[in-house]
């Protein structure tokens, strides 16, 4: 098994502010060494009914599935997942292993 991704959709609650909820997220990934991409974004074009509440996505990359279990576990993971869990007001996970149809564009020299 090759790469492992852990996909989270998210609607905050009205009163979260989200620069602090991205900061803290940003903060969490780039100090530990198990997580090998993270990439979020809010959505600005999906039509309410096919959004469904959700505004914001974040796609972490592992090198394997294991990798993925460490960081679950992980102290600083464990501590911030309150803070996270706190801020939501609805939430959709998807974790997988990857199967490559085409393969991420190389960027240029």
């Amino acid at each position: 098994m090759g790469e492992f991704k852990h996909l989270v959709i998210v609607k905050f609650k009205e009163d979260v502010l989200v620069e602090d909820m991205m900061k803290g997220m940003e903060k969490l990934v780039s100090e530990n060494e198990l997580v090998k991409s993270f990439e979020w974004g809010q959505d600005v074009e999906g039509p309410e009914m096919l959004r469904q509440g959700f505004t914001h996505a974040f796609l972490m990359t592992y090198e394997k599935k294991e990798d993925y279990t460490a960081f679950l576990s992980h102290p600083s993971h464990v501590e911030y997942s309150a803070t996270f869990s706190g801020a939501i007001d609805k939430i959709v996970v998807l974790d997988f292993p990857v199967n490559h149809v085409k393969p991420p564009a190389k960027p240029p020299a």
